[in-house]
């Protein structure tokens, strides 16, 4: 039998022991966490109680002072407070291989579907606002106190994700405590430590507490909610949700990262830089060898002078769909094969990256046709001191939070809410941008006035000298209700992506349809001017990121070439004179862009790009030199 479990607790180790040591759960609390998840046993009771401290009157006496002090409590705010304490008459040793419990989650959800689940879910509402000390006594949720459990949660939130799976699946999954483990508090000096731990064979999360020193009975069970950072202003910044603060006095200026910040990128993306070469030349009538995995390009290139190959070793082009990463290899060995791809191209690619280099285009919010971007690991001080600064000048403070390196909209958020934003720097690495609060608008003859999106594919043919070629033809996407600056977390007033919503409408109008409408419902804007500026802005952004030689700037390779999708905006800015301008907002710019449509409604798509890209012929190829 010991053998048994012996072999038990191995299984276990092996499946989740990167995981707790990731945590910091001590070793000699596994087994012990083992036999406990295996029999669901939650004993926390035996050995903590939950206590009500006095509250505090906000009427009371004291002044400043007592604000200051008010705001030393670990539980800052006017409703009940509530400590853990140890309640076990022997006190808790740290050393006791058994001094480790599961706190259950109470409510485990995606935020996109918060709202739902808080309207939908009989007692969900109910729970969490008891939970979180909001008022609720009805039966029926109402949106109030749906709205009021939305802004309160982020003081409650914790977040895990999953390594594994589809893209959506590995969007950060969010979770609050269970009234115990929510009413754990704060203390820059814990006695205990929390982590959460997905559990595999049961497919559940629990959160792990164990003690870091021996306690005794009546002592506060407390943890740290800025566990492992240790900078004093950054602690600051990251506790501000529980204990209110201003950082005005920090400077919201955003320089350009140092040139060590883009050498630690190179070296992570482990990316090899070329070799110098001579740029190839080819016989005039070469038919070119391709070799590709991207679908679209093998059931829709058919330029007489490309032809496909099964072997990579043979091929003169390389069209890859994902990151080529050994750059210096090929430039040795083969450096007449050309490729779809650049080094270091994800300075264009990755949001921090993008507005990392589009600063150099200057301003001390950056350039005009980028929303000013906040990078929330390395900014996250200068960020809520912008914030802040608007909130004083009664400014428009709505953010778009987005991953790095995620597209389809997924795991992008907008709010309003400071919390919000500090918190969700916790579950993936993100930027926050000034989420566009007067966009040019769409009228919708089934929906009225919608945000649209435009997608144009430009095509990177070399650094130096930078050519730069765009696409004829633009794609469009709108969404699917009135916009209006509320219902934030309504995807279908606020998002344009629609085609992998399943069961949402995808509004489809093509760019030589639109161009008419967009004038007629704006009759002092031609579109030639209107695109003027958004050529404009590309040529400014492709000129930033190829000012700098690599890494700090995308390479000059003479055999790379590139096609990228540019997503941008357009919204109302005023300038000098009072006159009112549709001013470009680049969005993103998308490696590789799904091309489905392009060759659905365009069947030369691909051999105008080959062609332009690999043969320098751009006659009769619909496409526009921009630089």
């Amino acid at each position: 039998m010991a053998a048994d479990a012996g072999r038990d607790v191995s299984g276990f180790v092996a499946l989740h022991g990167a995981a707790l040591r990731a945590s910091g759960v001590p070793a000699r609390y596994w087994e012990s966490l083992y036999r406990k998840l295996c029999g669901e046993v939650f004993d926390a009771g035996d050995y903590f109680g939950i206590m009500q401290v006095e509250e505090v009157d906000e009427e009371e006496e004291g002044g400043e002072e007592m604000d200051e002090e008010f705001k030393k409590k670990p539980n800052p705010g006017y409703g009940p407070c509530f400590k853990v304490i140890v309640t076990n008459e022997n006190g808790l040793q740290a050393s006791n291989p058994d001094s480790i419990f599961l706190i259950d989650h109470a409510w485990t959800y995606r935020v996109e579907r918060a709202r739902q689940q808080l309207l939908h879910v009989p007692g969900l509402l109910h729970r969490m606002a008891n939970l979180m000390g909001i008022d609720f006594h009805g039966e029926i949720p109402d949106e109030g106190s749906v709205e009021q459990v939305l802004q309160e949660m982020w003081k409650y939130n914790q977040t895990y994700q999953l390594s594994q799976g589809t893209a959506e699946e590995k969007v950060p999954v969010w979770y609050i405590m269970d009234e115990f483990g929510s009413r754990i508090q704060h203390s820059d000096q814990p006695s205990f430590a929390t982590a959460p731990l997905f559990y595999v064979p049961q497919q559940i999360a629990y959160t792990v507490l164990w003690p870091l020193r021996d306690l005794e009975t009546g002592d506060e069970v407390t943890r740290d909610y800025a566990y492992g950072e240790t900078d004093r202003l950054i602690r600051k910044c990251i506790l501000l949700p529980w204990v209110p603060t201003e950082v005005l006095d920090v400077s919201c200026f955003t320089p350009e990262p140092s040139d060590e910040h883009y050498q630690a990128i190179l070296a992570e993306n482990k990316e090899k830089l070329p070799i110098t070469i001579n740029p190839p030349v080819y016989d005039k009538d070469k038919v070119f060898k391709v070799f590709t995995d991207i679908q679209q390009v093998l059931n829709n290139l058919t330029h007489p002078r490309f032809v496909f190959t099964d072997n990579e070793g043979e091929a003169d082009i390389l069209y890859n769909f994902s990151h080529f990463k050994d750059f210096r290899k090929l430039s040795e060995e083969r450096p007449e094969v050309m490729l779809n791809q650049f080094p270091c191209e994800n300075l264009l690619t990755v949001k921090d990256c993008l507005a990392s280099i589009a600063r150099r285009a200057g301003g001390p919010d950056g350039p005009s046709w980028l929303p000013r971007t906040f990078n929330l690991q390395t900014e996250l001080p200068q960020f809520i001191s912008y914030f802040q600064q608007r909130n004083r000048r009664g400014e428009d403070n709505h953010w778009i939070c987005k991953p790095w390196n995620l597209a389809r909209s997924l795991d992008t958020h907008i709010t309003n809410s400071l919390n919000n934003i500090i918190r969700h720097r916790e579950s993936s690495p993100k930027v926050v941008c000034k989420y566009i609060e007067n966009p040019v608008l769409f009228h919708r003859e089934d929906v009225g006035m919608v945000k649209f999106d435009i997608r144009y594919v430009v095509l990177l043919r070399s650094i130096k000298p930078l050519k730069l070629y765009v696409y004829d033809i633009f794609w469009l996407r709108f969404s699917n209700r009135a916009f209006s600056l509320d219902d934030l977390d309504d995807y279908e007033k606020h998002f344009t992506v629609m085609n992998y919503a399943p069961g949402v409408t995808l509004k489809q109008v093509h760019c030589e349809e639109f161009i008419p409408l967009f004038e007629k419902q704006y009759p002092e804007y031609p579109w030639i001017m209107v695109q003027a500026n958004i050529f404009k802005a590309f040529a400014a952004l492709f000129r930033v990121a190829s000012a700098k030689p690599a890494p700090l700037g995308i390479c000059d390779y003479p055999s790379s070439r590139a096609i990228y999708a540019v997503d941008l905006m357009l919204k109302w800015d005023t300038i000098s004179d009072g006159e009112m301008i549709m001013q470009p907002q680049i969005l993103e710019v998308n490696f590789n862009p799904d091309c489905d449509r392009a060759c659905k409604y365009h069947p030369t798509f691909f051999n105008d790009v080959f062609s332009t890209l690999f043969l320098d012929e751009t006659d009769g190829c619909h496409v526009t030199c921009i630089v």
